[in-house]
Parts: C-alpha cells; sequence; structure tokens
C-alpha cells in the first residue's frame, strides 16, 4: 500500500497505538511493536523481512543510546541520595534570594531535574516548598505550581534526562549533545517565566489544603538537612553533572580549533557521550564514598537498572517504528509532498508529541515515539541539518509537556503532594503545563527562523 492510503493507516495506526496505551492500558512497549509489526505487513515489506527490520530498529537503539541512559539516571540517584540534589537546591536559593520564594522553588526545582527524575525530585523538594510557605507567607499553590514547571522544564528538555538524550541520538545528534545541553537550557527560560507569571495567578485563586491547615507541623530544611547527617559539598555536588558537561565541551573546542595528535585524540574520546558520563559517574562513586554511603552502590544501581529498564525498553520499541516507517513507501510519499508540510515546519514535531503525550500521559514515551517517527522523515521536512535536528529535539520535548493531566503520574505527584483536589490539579498543573508547552514551541519558532 502506498500513497494517501498509507497514510490514513498509517494516522490509524497511531490512534490505535495511542488508545491502547491510554484506554487498554496496555504497556507502551506492546504497543509500539504490535502496532509497528501490522504497520510494516500493510506497508509492504515482505513478511520474511519483518523480524530484521524489528531486530534492527531495536538493537541499533540499544546500540546507541543504552549506556547513556543508564550513566544519566545513575548520576541521578547517587545525587539523590547523598543530599548532593539538596545541596544544589540550597545554592539557587542562596542565588535568587529569600524574598523571591516562587523564583527560587522553580529555580531549584530546575536544577535538580537535570540529574533526578521529575517525579521524585518534586518528592525530594516538597518539604522544602512546605518549610518555604511557612516562612513566607507565599501561596502554596503558586509554590508548587512553580516547583512543578522547574522540574518539568529540564525533564523534557535538557539531558542527561533520559528522554532528550533518547530523542538526540534518534535524530542523530548524540554526539551533539552540547548543543543539546545548550538549546535545552536556553529553551527552558520562556516556559519557566510564563509558568512563574501563571502561578503567581493562579495562587490568588486556587487555595490548597495545606493553607488551611495552619496547624500542620512542617519539616524545615534544617530537619531536612539533617536527616541527611551533612550535605556534601558544593563542588562534590555540582562535578557529576559539570564535569561530563565540560568534558563534551572540550570535544567540540578541539574540532573547531583543529587541535590535533594525543590533545585532541583525549579531547575526542573523553568527550563521547558514554564517556564524559562514565567520568561522571566515577564522580559520583565518589561522593558516595565520601558521604561514607559507598556500600550503597550496588543497591543505587539495582534500583536504577529497574527503573531505566522501561525507559530503555520503550526507547527501543520507538526505535523499531522509525525503522519500520523508513522501511516502507510513507518516506518516499512524504518527500513528494515536502513543500506542504514544510510549511507546518518545527510546529509537526510538537503536535504530534502533544497528541501522543496528552493521550497516554508518559512524557518519555511521547518524546522517544515521536523522536522515532520523525527520524525517518528529517531530511523530505528539511530537517537533517544538525541545529534543526536539534531545535525538533526541543519541539518533541516542549509538545511532550502538553499536557500533564490524570492519566500522567506526575499530575498525580503534584497535585497529592501540593494538597490540591484533581478539578484544582487542571487548573494549576494542567494549564501551567500548557502555558509552558506553547511558551517553549512559539520560542523555538522563532529560533528556527534565525539557526534554521
Amino acid at each position: 500500500m502506498t500513497g494517501v492510503p498509507f497514510v490514513i493507516v498509517f494516522i490509524i495506526a497511531i490512534v490505535v497505538m495511542i488508545v491502547m496505551i491510554s484506554k487498554f492500558k496496555i504497556h507502551p512497549f506492546l504497543s509500539i511493536l504490535l502496532v509497528s509489526m501490522i504497520l510494516g505487513i500493510i506497508g509492504g515489506i515482505p513478511v520474511t523481512d519483518i523480524a530484521g527490520v524489528i531486530g534492527s530498529g531495536f538493537s541499533g537503539t540499544f546500540t546507541s543510546i543504552g549506556i547513556v541512559i543508564i550513566f544519566g539516571a545513575l548520576i541521578g540517584s547517587i545525587l539523590e541520595a547523598t543530599g548532593a540534589a539538596l545541596k544544589l537546591a540550597d545554592m539557587v536559593v542562596k542565588l535568587v534570594g529569600p524574598k523571591h520564594p516562587e523564583l527560587a522553588i522553580e529555580m531549584m526545582g530546575w536544577v535538580v531535574s537535570i540529574p533526578v527524575f521529575c517525579d521524585s525530585g518534586f518528592v525530594v523538594l516538597n518539604p522544602i516548598r512546605k518549610a518555604l510557605v511557612k516562612r513566607t507567607g507565599a501561596s502554596s499553590v503558586a509554590m508548587t505550581v512553580c516547583l512543578a514547571a522547574g522540574l518539568y522544564s529540564s525533564h523534557v528538555f535538557v539531558p542527561p534526562t533520559p528522554g532528550p538524550i533518547a530523542a538526540a541520538n534518534t535524530l542523530g545528534v548524540g554526539n551533539n549533545l552540547l548543543l543539546v545541553v545548550a538549546l535545552g537550557l536556553l529553551t527552558c527560560i520562556p516556559g519557566l517565566i510564563g509558568a512563574y507569571f501563571y502561578a503567581k495567578f493562579i495562587g490568588k485563586k486556587v487555595k490548597a489544603k495545606d493553607e488551611a491547615d495552619s496547624g500542620e507541623v512542617v519539616q524545615t530544611y534544617e530537619e531536612l538537612v539533617a536527616s541527611f547527617g551533612k550535605l556534601p559539598s558544593g563542588t562534590m555536588s555540582l562535578a557529576p553533572i559539570i564535569v561530563p558537561i565540560v568534558l563534551m565541551a572540550m570535544s567540540n573546542v578541539s574540532a573547531i580549533l583543529g587541535w590535533t595528535g594525543a590533545l585532541h585524540t583525549a579531547c575526542v574520546f573523553l568527550g563521547t557521550p558514554i564517556i564524559s558520563l562514565a567520568v561522571g559517574v566515577v564522580l559520583g562513586i565518589v561522593l558516595l564514598a565520601q558521604s561514607g554511603m559507598s556500600g550503597k552502590l550496588y543497591d543505587l544501581t539495582n534500583d536504577t537498572l529497574k527503573t531505566v529498564g522501561p525507559i530503555l525498553f520503550v526507547t527501543a520499541a520507538g526505535g523499531v517504528l522509525g525503522k519500520i516507517i523508513s522501511s516502507t513507501s510513507l518516506v518516499a510519499f512524504i518527500t513528494e509532498q515536502a513543500d506542504i508540510l514544510q510549511s507546518i515546519g518545527i510546529f509537526f514535531p510538537f503536535l504530534l508529541a502533544a497528541i501522543l503525550k496528552s493521550a497516554q500521559g508518559s512524557s518519555t514515551v511521547a518524546i522517544t515515539t515521536t523522536a522515532g517517527i520523525m527520524a525517518p522523515l528529517m531530511a523530505p521536512l528539511g530537517m537533517d541539518s544538525t541545529i534543526m535536528a536539534v531545535l525538533c529535539v526541543m519541539a518533541i520535548g516542549a509538545g511532550a509537556m502538553t499536557v500533564s493531566h490524570a492519566n500522567d503520574s506526575y499530575f498525580w505527584v503534584v497535585t497529592n503532594f501540593g494538597e490540591m483536589t484533581p478539578d484544582q490539579g487542571y487548573k494549576t498543573q494542567t494549564m501551567a503545563t500548557l502555558v509552558q508547552g506553547v511558551c517553549s514551541i512559539l520560542f523555538i519558532f522563532v529560533l528556527s527562523l534565525f539557526l534554521g
């Protein structure tokens, strides 16, 4: 099957996949693989070749991204376990100042969620949020929205969070992670600003339960720190994040300046994402040892592997879908219609990711699946340059935060820990993620006009 009929089949296949995941609660891994197989058969791939195409897409994804995701997640686990994540948060509060608690908690979340998943990041930082509400008299709802927004921004835009890493590798810019990090940090800004002002607005209209319970005992920051014994130094807390970024930067600097010989070889080797993140893991292990927790490395690694396992498999399934698409006539047809689709431009991956996110709830699934779909379409859509591929990663991230609602675990983390009802959650968390997504994609669109 080719042409418009196959495009219709492709759209139906995506809808079926969404329904399987969201309504029938079939795991994304199975849903994506099943839809991929059926799509391949209908698309004309010989039945005898289907297994080979699936295996190629699956193994190719694991080869390029598996270890990177594991190392990134392990660094986050170590920072969380040692209290280094709290130390980073404390540094942000001192930088911003105590007179702007909403901005402080938003920046705190933004920094912490670079290495730590937003769900666990919210749980870790929520006691600080409550203590700041108690101390400053700020709106609990505004503080909740700002914390959630800060965590969410870096979660979908900034490596080493698994989603952006997976998308970058799938779209062929995995070796340009420094550029992905830089544009990711830049792209966070409009969404953070939009969410901040929305939080200030909605905080005056919605009151959480904890604002009415003035007799509640709130754990202070000092008590939270005491639960860790003693927080690590700021230098050691930053090292597992900053050093890998610096190493990746040196690789790019070496190429730009035309260095040769042993120095160039060392920069290229250490700047490879797998190696640079491995260095970050080693620094994390040193941090564990300094915190007297070296005996917990085995359990932390084991728990991290359990956490990232589903992400790896869903990512690999997304790679299978992309491989199936590239093996059918869909790419050729889109190439013929490139002029029409180019009119949508950078909004195409945003809309696709937003549909997947809103339908099935997981930002990571939305990012990896959209990246898998977009991979064979980059050249036909005129997005095959390095900068446009990175902007496409950003557009996918913006879509993957639009919107968080009842089928998203993060929605319930924010709502429950923020002591709000589901109805209040829709007015706060859901609307804030809509504001973030729209602000972000508009900014990405402007960037594409100048950089594309």
